[in-house]
């Protein structure tokens, strides 16, 4: 696999021949981002504490929200961005994020995950957790302008086709 330090260069010569690679930062203990299966788009983040913690636990309160680091910092070039998605298993178990998080290519501190417990029951969270995943995506870069143009539609939204 060749890798560019913070370029994505298209790596191997497989069945997935367009792979593209990117630099990451890992902390001590912290894992890489992985994917339970080849062509998944989102890539597992997993929960990071301090080296001297790795028995400990976090624990998530009913209606409590917490930021979990996950030990991570990776390097998006320009014209891409990384999302950050909750898993779809924790929202079976109440456990919801706050959005999409969104990565520019110029940030380099670690992910950090907004997690909260809409249940009735404590969320345990072990140093390895599954947190969230990681989506990776080339984005169109815009400038705005001051112009505008009105339509027919105009400015009518929701329901303002009476449809």
């Amino acid at each position: 696999m060749s890798l560019i330090q913070g370029n994505i260069n298209v790596v191997g010569s497989n069945m997935y021949s367009n792979r593209k690679s990117i630099s990451v930062k890992l902390e001590s203990g912290a894992r890489l981002p992985k994917r339970a299966h080849d062509t998944d788009a989102g890539a597992d983040l997993y929960a990071w504490f301090f080296p001297d913690e790795t028995d400990a636990t976090l624990v998530i309160a009913p209606g409590e929200q917490m930021t979990v680091d996950t030990g991570v910092a990776v390097q998006i070039p320009p014209g891409y961005a990384g999302f950050l998605e909750v898993r779809s298993s924790q929202r079976n178990s109440a456990i919801t994020g706050w959005g999409t998080g969104i990565i520019d290519s110029e940030y380099r501190g670690n992910l950090k995950v907004i997690l909260k417990n809409n249940g009735k029951m404590d969320y345990v969270i072990d140093r390895d957790t599954r947190i969230a995943q990681l989506i990776i995506q080339q984005v169109e870069l815009v400038d705005f302008v001051d112009y505008w143009n009105n339509t027919n539609r105009g400015t009518g939204g929701f329901g303002s086709t009476n449809k």
